[in-house]
């Protein structure tokens, strides 16, 4: 067997080299198995929700469920008063599955209708596994599905759209939240009010959260039961459509944050005990419930499982014009002990039988799928293991995905503004921890998302600043503590942005250091939406300091975006010196320098670089961004030969860099 890249890439794989072809040969067997030895294609095979849940026909409607362990299945809603009816009965067909064919008058566009499901010992209601439609009663607050047929179903403008990944530069946000008001946002005031926003920042791509039907709002969309409805508390499907349509207008790209690694455990409403079987979509004995979650974990060995789940992957795409997903949990996905209690100091850690080889198929098969439906999509593996190959192709023995987070980035920055005082920041760690990734695998670079927003952690600038965010953010009135504040929230973005291999990422109101914590509606705090909405008129007021850190990320993007593949363009480190605290590093025609000391500033601090004329592009300094001023950047940078250096064609740059800031210099023809 001819040796794969993964292993010819990295020779520290090559003990494992069984287990790499063994998970490379189940993908591909089981591939095969779906698609009939090749006879269709793996998106032919993912066309489930084509078939299964209710859809109008040329005389009526016709409604299936997958449901093996019933003994018998009614329709119930509006339409025969919530009653068990003869002529709404489903008839059992082959493998498990039910169907019923209905006139036309049988139901219309609105109603309300579940399942009633009988089996052996027991019955009950059950909103269908494929529905693309539920809604929540205000005032009883129980959940339905809803036949969703609209006269005029919204067409789509943009018949096709490629998304900019030059380089990817994400903004994750969460539609309900997204609000100035008090409220849950809709996705009309979102793309009324927000894409705007996103498009003049500069970012070229939204990752859209909660998504996915989930009964608590409060979950933040992680506890999924109607896989194939997107948030009905967020407005109607085609309002949905129109906000994506909308932002392929502007050029930003639209993946979703998708939840295939566990689902909620309600049984009326989700899967949980869909026909009296628990187990027919999850694990069965221990594997079943995740043991942190308080959710349940699909059986990823099962074929009907497998098809429910890329048929997902495929409706998102086909039915919403998705671009792409960042599926969460691919930890919790990859390990029996979902990575709870693993410290994953080694190779040994990855491939040591602890893996559930049929996620790890799984997960293979669905970056095959998506690319089948969509080449220029794009995948990314919220994964915190380092499991790898995760973002390798599949051809070379990964798992397909197009990038991976790059998790340790932000913990990093947490853990150092944390536990160590400013003159104890290394550059030398900084640089290696932002750079410091598998060669054949693209990465998500990001200093915070919306991880660090929730309760019980702090952002960035929350850390940074803390209480003086409520006191001292008034021009003008800014102390040393919001002063630090704002430099090192620019500096930190900077170096984590500047030296990306793949994308971006930053959390929806973190480019302004957004304050508080997010805290979702609930019991304990009177069920309010106070800190589940951002406040955009803190950075719109230009008497506080907040549109410093935005009008900083701005630039910081338009930098980024003038080197054409920027993220594939070598980064050369020039220089770090820890006693000084002062970082240089080049990427084609910029040069990156920072000074993290917080006291010293330094005059003449020479760098060996190319020889040119360089100009100050970027400095976190200028009063513009919140900084003192005390560099004058109209000032052409010359560099100084040296006859040491004459033959690597290298010469002096010298600069006054002050006190904890950075500058970007381009090199002049």
């Amino acid at each position: 067997m001819e040796t794969l890249n993964l292993i010819k890439n990295d020779p520290w794989l090559e003990p494992y080299a069984d287990a790499i072809n063994g998970r490379h040969k189940h993908a591909s067997e089981k591939e095969a198995e779906l698609t009939n030895k090749g006879k269709q294609t793996l998106s032919d095979f993912a066309s489930g929700y084509l078939y299964f849940g209710l859809h109008r026909t040329d005389n009526g409607w016709v409604f299936r469920e997958w449901a093996p362990n019933a003994t018998q299945i009614f329709l119930i809603g509006t339409f025969n008063d919530w009653k068990e009816e003869k002529k709404y009965s489903l008839k059992r067909k082959a493998n498990g599955n039910w169907e019923i064919k209905l006139p036309a008058d049988a139901m219309k566009h609105g109603d309300l209708y579940k399942l009633m499901v009988h089996w052996d010992g027991g019955c009950g209601e059950r909103i269908p596994a494929w529905t693309n439609r539920v809604v929540q009663d205000e005032q009883t607050k129980i959940f339905s599905a809803q036949v969703w047929a609209p006269e005029k179903p919204y067409k789509m403008k943009k018949k096709t759209f490629k998304a900019a990944t030059d380089p990817l530069l994400i903004y994750e946000c969460h539609i309900g939240m997204a609000q100035e008001e008090e409220k849950v946002g809709s996705y009309r005031e979102f793309q009324e009010k927000i894409l705007p926003r996103i498009a003049k920042d500069g970012y070229n791509c939204i990752q859209i959260m909660a998504i996915q039907e989930h009964p608590y709002y409060g979950s933040f969309g992680y506890h999924v039961s109607n896989f194939f409805a997107a948030s009905s508390r967020f407005g109607t499907p085609e309002e949905l459509k129109e906000l994506i349509d909308t932002a392929h207008s502007m050029g930003i790209a639209v993946i979703m944050d998708i939840v295939h690694s566990h689902a909620v455990k309600n049984e009326v409403e989700g899967l949980g005990n869909f026909a009296g079987d628990p187990n027919q979509y999850f694990y069965p004995g221990a594997r079943r419930e995740h043991p942190a979650w308080d959710s349940l974990c699909f059986d990823y060995g099962k074929n009907e499982v497998i098809h429910f789940l890329l048929s997902n992957c495929k409706y998102w795409m086909e039915e919403y014009h998705f671009d792409g997903f960042r599926f969460d949990g691919v930890t919790s996905m990859l390990y029996y002990s979902h990575g709870l209690g693993e410290a994953f100091c080694n190779y040994g850690d990855y491939f040591n039988g602890h893996q559930d080889d049929n996620a790890i198929c799984y997960l293979t098969l669905a970056n095959r799928l998506i690319h089948q439906v969509n080449p220029k999509a794009i995948t990314i593996a919220e994964e915190v293991s380092g499991m790898p190959g995760l973002a390798a192709k599949f051809e070379d023995g990964g798992y397909g995905f197009d990038y991976r987070m790059a998790m340790n980035i932000p913990d990093y920055w947490i853990k150092t503004i944390k536990e160590k005082i400013d003159e104890d920041w290394k550059p030398s760690s900084m640089f290696w921890e932002v750079t410091n990734r598998r060669q054949d695998e693209k990465t998500i670079s990001y200093a915070e998302s919306h991880d660090q927003a929730l309760v019980g952690d702090k952002t960035i600038v929350f850390r940074l600043i803390d209480a003086d965010m409520y006191w001292h953010m008034q021009k003008g009135d800014e102390n040393y503590t919001v002063h630090r504040g704002i430099a090192l929230h620019k500096m930190i973005r900077l170096l984590t942005a500047s030296t990306i291999n793949g994308g971006y990422l930053n959390f929806m109101g973190n480019e302004f250091g957004h304050p508080e914590w997010i805290d979702f509606p609930r019991e304990g705090n009177g069920w309010s939406c106070k800190y589940a909405r951002r406040q955009w008129n803190l950075v719109d007021n230009k008497n506080l300091a907040y549109h410093y850190l935005g009008d900083f990320d701005c630039a910081m993007l338009e930098v980024i975006k003038s080197v054409k593949n920027f993220q594939t363009t070598p980064i050369q480190e020039i220089w770090h010196n820890d006693g000084d605290q002062i970082l240089a590093y080049m990427r084609k025609d910029l040069i990156f320098v920072f000074n993290f000391n917080p006291k010293q500033s330094f005059t003449d601090y020479g760098f060996l670089v190319p020889a040119g004329k360089y100009e100050v592009i970027l400095n976190t300094d200028n009063p513009d961004y919140g900084g003192h001023g005390l560099t004058d950047d109209t000032v052409k940078h010359f560099t100084l030969s040296d006859p040491l250096y004459k033959k690597e064609k290298k010469e002096w740059l010298k600069l006054y860099i002050p006190a904890r800031t950075a500058m970007v210099l381009k090199r002049g023809k």
